[in-house]
């Protein structure tokens, strides 16, 4: 068992977010640590002491007077499933937790970095309009999550319980809407949306129950 926890997050973030729903599902208690991303906030020293790469989330974790921080979602998504092993979110078969990873890791490493805030500030320092490439990146990796997904999917997306893969994917298909891409020929990943969206852990992870949540639409 570990200590209190903070976590430093952005409501809109979509790592942020699949931390949150972990942490839901887990019934772990946290204090909310907001990064304004909008704002800048990450990029301010203190915040970089915490990540030098200024990104969120961020897991502080105080245990015995001694303080840990965890960067990067999947590492905290791992950490958590080692101290709080119950309910598991990853499954006890080698092979199903490998394609757990995989799935989770095609959203976290192959989709989500090309529609991040710093990519989208570096492309338009150099001229391109990003949303076109967002886009891009989005649909040609929901259509490969969409084929991977089909052998081993059930209720959710690896078998019939919530693993990190379905903490990817809900944060995943709001960003390809907010970006203007068409969900509709994803029809594998709407029907396991649907299977979570109504969930109590999911609901609690959204960004509008979020106490930073801020309604500002079309901005990424």
């Amino acid at each position: 068992m570990t200590g209190m926890m903070k976590l430093y997050g952005y409501f809109r973030s979509s790592s942020a977010w699949r931390v949150r729903i972990a942490l839901a599902y887990k019934n772990i208690a946290f204090e909310h640590a907001i990064v304004r991303l909008s704002q800048g906030e990450q990029n301010q020293p203190n915040f970089m002491q915490l990540n030098p790469l200024s990104q969120v989330p961020v897991l502080e974790v105080m245990q015995g007077g001694q303080r840990q921080l965890i960067t990067q979602s999947m590492a905290i998504l791992e950490y958590l499933e080692e101290t709080h092993p119950a309910p598991r979110m990853l499954p006890g078969d080698p092979a199903l937790r490998a394609r757990v990873r995989e799935l989770a890791e095609l959203v976290n490493a192959g989709i989500q970095p090309l529609q991040n805030l710093k990519t989208q500030e570096e492309l338009r320092a150099h001229g391109v309009d990003p949303s076109p490439v967002a886009r891009t990146f989005i649909d040609r990796g929901l259509h490969a999550l969409e084929q991977l997904a089909q052998s081993r999917t059930g209720r959710f997306l690896v078998g019939d319980e919530i693993t990190f893969a379905d903490a990817c994917l809900i944060p995943q298909l709001a960003a390809a809407r907010r970006y203007g891409v068409d969900v509709e020929p994803f029809a594998l990943l709407r029907r396991v949306e649907q299977e979570c969206e109504p969930l109590p852990y999911f609901r609690a992870a959204r960004p509008e129950a979020q106490p930073d949540y801020v309604r500002s639409p079309g901005s990424p």
